[in-house]
Order: C-alpha cells, then sequence, then structure tokens
C-alpha cells in the first residue's frame, strides 16, 4: 500500500511540474511564432477515414515541451494533433504537417532554438476568395496573429497550403496568382512586417480539372522571402485530394528546411528565421 500511494504521489507531482512547466514556457519564453494557413491539406486529414480521425500519431508529431499551440480562446497549450481540432470545427481534422514542422525546426537546431508557437488558422474547402483582406477568414488570421504576440516572441513565417478549391473553374485559376500576391501584401502590411516570410506549398491535388494552372500561378509569384515547397507526387488518400499521414510527415519537414537561419547579428537575436 505504502508503495501504491508513494507511486500516485509521484504521479501526482509530475504532472503538476509538467503544467507549471508549461505555464513558465506560455507566459515568460520568446516564442518563434508560425501562422499555419490555407485549407484542408494544412489543416490535416491525415489518418481520417469515413468521417473519424484513427487516432495515430507519427514519432515526427509526438508532443514536445518546447512547441505551443494557440488555441481557438486565444491562450497557449502544449501542441498536440489534431492541431486545427478547434478551427476548423466543420470538419474532423488528423495529421497535417504543423507538428512535423516545428519538431524539425527544433531538431536540427537544437537546444537553442526556444519556444516554437504555431497559430493554426486553417480552414477546409475554402477558396482564396474567402481570405481576402476583409473576410472573416482574413480578418480572424490577422486578429490571432496579433493576439498571439502579447507574451512575447515574435512571428517568423506563414505557412500557407491553398488553392485545391481554386482548380474548379479557369476564371477562378487564372485570378489566383493576383489574389495571392494581394494576400501576401495585405497581410504583410496589416501585421506590420514588411518581409514576413511566406512559404507557400506547390499543390498536388485539386477539386477541379485546373490544377496545372494554380500550380504555375504559384510558380510565378516572385516575391522576396517568398518560398515554395513542392508536394506534387507526394502519395494522397483514396479521396485523391488529401495528403495521406505519411505524406503530411514528410511536408512539415520540408517546409521546415525550407526556414533558413537568420545572420548570427539578427537585431532580435532569434535563433531561426529567414535571412
Amino acid at each position: 500500500m505504502r508503495s501504491e500511494n508513494m507511486f500516485k504521489f509521484i504521479a501526482w507531482f509530475s504532472m503538476l511540474f509538467a503544467a507549471d512547466f508549461i505555464s513558465v514556457l506560455c507566459d515568460n519564453a520568446a516564442k518563434d511564432i508560425f501562422i499555419l494557413a490555407g485549407q484542408s491539406n494544412m489543416a490535416g486529414r491525415g489518418g481520417v477515414n469515413h468521417g473519424k480521425w484513427n487516432g495515430n500519431v507519427p514519432p515526427e508529431c509526438q508532443p514536445n515541451p518546447s512547441v505551443l499551440r494557440f488555441t481557438a480562446n486565444l491562450a497557449w497549450e502544449e501542441a498536440r494533433e489534431p492541431l486545427h481540432a478547434d478551427i476548423d470545427v466543420k470538419n474532423v481534422c488528423g495529421i497535417g504537417p504543423g507538428m512535423a514542422f516545428a519538431n524539425e525546426i527544433i531538431r536540427t537546431h537544437g537546444s537553442g532554438t526556444g519556444v516554437v508557437g504555431l497559430v493554426p488558422c486553417a480552414v477546409g474547402g475554402t477558396s482564396i476568395r474567402q481570405w481576402g483582406k476583409g473576410s472573416r477568414l482574413y480578418n480572424q488570421m490577422v486578429m490571432r496573429a496579433n493576439e498571439s504576440l502579447k507574451d512575447g516572441g515574435g512571428i517568423r513565417a506563414i505557412l500557407w497550403y491553398q488553392g485545391e478549391s481554386d482548380t474548379v473553374t479557369k476564371e477562378r485559376a487564372d485570378a489566383y496568382q493576383g489574389k495571392l500576391v494581394k494576400l501576401i501584401q495585405d497581410l504583410r502590411f496589416d501585421l506590420k512586417l514588411p518581409s514576413l516570410p511566406f512559404i507557400q506549398v506547390g499543390l498536388a491535388s485539386g477539386n477541379g480539372r485546373y490544377i496545372e494552372k494554380v500550380r504555375k500561378a504559384q510558380m510565378k509569384i516572385k516575391m522576396k522571402n517568398v518560398k515554395r515547397v513542392e508536394a506534387k507526387g507526394l502519395p494522397l488518400k483514396t479521396d485523391h485530394l488529401h495528403l495521406t499521414t505519411t505524406s503530411e510527415v514528410k511536408l512539415g519537414v520540408m517546409l521546415a528546411r525550407a526556414f533558413s537561419p537568420p545572420p548570427t547579428n539578427s537585431i532580435h537575436n532569434y535563433k531561426i528565421g529567414f535571412c
């Protein structure tokens, strides 16, 4: 009985210590903050079948005390899959690229990285028009981005995976490049970060027949601190639209590797970021 009580005490103390440790991280640590935006493949559909998530979390997506998530209630907590469960609420969310991205950043940059803060904003089935300045999605993203800064840290990049919904008509595909350029410009202006890095994902699939037209529109964007990571060729689920869990993990790692370290004399003294 004595050993059983001791075990319970140790377990209780460990949970209390972990909770206090996360609280300290949330309140005091300078965070490298990343905005996750776009539609379903950013929100994550890995492991989702027949309207249910299987609950399988690969090693690359396991929780890490140094990876935090900004909740729908505008609070920091330890990040766990599915990251977008309280954001993309009309859909069933599973594994996306966010956790693999954050864990790869920490793995490759070591203990000097500090805290990585993820701000989920993606919503499945949305078009580029629905993300334009003044829209509900745009306003929510900017609001969440600004609120995430209140406990310290800096926004390091926006990770963007969207465009599948704009492959349905030629008109929407033709307009994609201009709308995405405008979105990047508006976000940089409203967040007061004129050189904010923006990493977009080249489409692997689409809802319509104009996938290549949207992909070409993505390739044509030549702006400072705008990078593109290629998803084409990554295995898709049987719906031929969403990435598998393995593909989401690979994408997260590729996004992390597209994010390069800043100069050592950076004014913000961040350990990771764009040059």
